[in-house]
C-alpha cells in the first residue's frame, strides 16, 4: 500500500503513523512502535445463552448465493418486511478471506440496499484499509436482512429467524474470520450477554464450522467515542494475527 495513503487512513482512525523498528534504525530516526498484541491464553468466563432451534423447514441448507438471495428479499418471517424499504443481503467480494458482520441495517441502508454506507460506511473503509484490506477483498453482511423500525435494538425474535441466512452465507462463503462489529452482533453470534468490553481481543468461535471470530466497536460507536478509536486499531491487528494462523 502507497505510504501516503496509508498514513490517511491511520489518520481516519486517529492513530499516528508508526513504522517497523528496522526501518526507523536504518533511517536514524525516533523509534514509534505500537506494541505487539498479546494473544490470550484463556479465554473469559462468559454467561451462554440458549441457542434458538429454528424448524428445519426454515433452513436454507442447500441453496446457493442466487437463490439465497431471493429467499431473503422475499422474507416475511418476523415482521419486519412491513416496514422495510428493501432487504439488504450483503455485499463483497464471495471468495473473501475476511467476513464482517454487523447488527442491521440503518436508514441509510435500507434506503441503498447496502451494508455500512454513510460515515460509518467510510470509517470502516479507513479501518480495513489500515491493515492493507480494501473494501472490495471483503464480504459484509448483519445479523439482520432488515431494518428495525427507528433504528432500535434487534429483538430476539427477529434475530433468532433471519441468522439462518447468515449461517448460510457463512457456509458458502467459507472465510478464515469473522469480525463482528458492535456489542449487539457480537453477542448475537456468540449467545452471550456478555459486555463487549469482556469479548474483545479473544478469538472466540462460530458455528459448527468453527470460523474463528474477533469482536471489536461499531464504526457508529467509534464516530461517537473517537478515544476508543486506538482499542479498535488493536482489535484489527489482533484479528489479523488471528487470520494469518488459519488455514483454510
Amino acid at each position: 500500500m502507497n505510504g501516503l495513503r496509508r498514513k490517511e487512513y491511520l489518520a481516519a482512525m486517529g492513530l499516528k503513523s508508526w513504522v517497523l523498528r528496522a526501518d526507523a534504525t536504518d533511517a536514524g530516526q525516533p523509534l514509534s512502535v505500537l506494541p505487539a498484541p498479546t494473544l490470550p491464553t484463556s479465554a473469559p468466563r462468559v454467561s451462554v445463552l440458549p441457542a434458538p432451534t429454528p424448524p428445519a423447514a426454515l433452513r436454507e441448507s442447500a441453496f446457493d448465493w442466487d437463490q439465497l438471495r431471493a429467499r431473503v428479499a422475499a422474507c416475511t418471517r418476523c415482521g419486519l418486511n412491513a416496514t422495510r424499504t428493501q432487504t439488504v443481503f450483503g455485499v463483497g467480494n464471495r471468495n473473501a478471506q475476511w467476513l464482517i458482520v454487523g447488527e442491521a441495517p440503518g436508514a441509510e441502508e435500507d434506503r441503498q440496499g447496502e451494508p455500512f454506507v454513510g460515515r460509518a460506511g467510510q470509517l470502516l473503509n479507513s479501518m480495513l484499509r489500515a491493515i492493507g484490506l480494501a473494501r472490495e477483498e471483503v464480504y459484509i453482511a448483519n445479523v439482520l436482512k432488515c431494518r428495525p423500525p427507528g433504528n432500535r435494538d434487534p429483538r430476539e425474535n427477529e434475530s433468532a429467524e433471519c441468522l439462518p441466512y447468515l449461517e448460510r452465507q457463512i457456509a458458502l462463503l467459507k472465510p478464515k474470520i469473522l469480525l463482528a462489529v458492535g456489542r449487539i452482533a457480537a453477542q448475537n453470534l456468540l449467545r452471550t450477554d456478555v459486555p463487549l468490553g469482556r469479548l474483545r481481543q479473544q478469538a472466540h468461535t462460530f458455528g459448527i464450522s468453527r470460523v474463528p471470530l474477533v469482536a471489536t466497536y461499531h464504526p457508529a460507536y467509534l464516530l461517537r467515542t473517537p478515544a476508543d478509536k486506538r482499542k479498535a486499531w488493536e482489535d484489527l491487528k489482533f484479528a489479523r494475527e488471528v487470520c494469518a494462523r488459519v488455514e483454510r
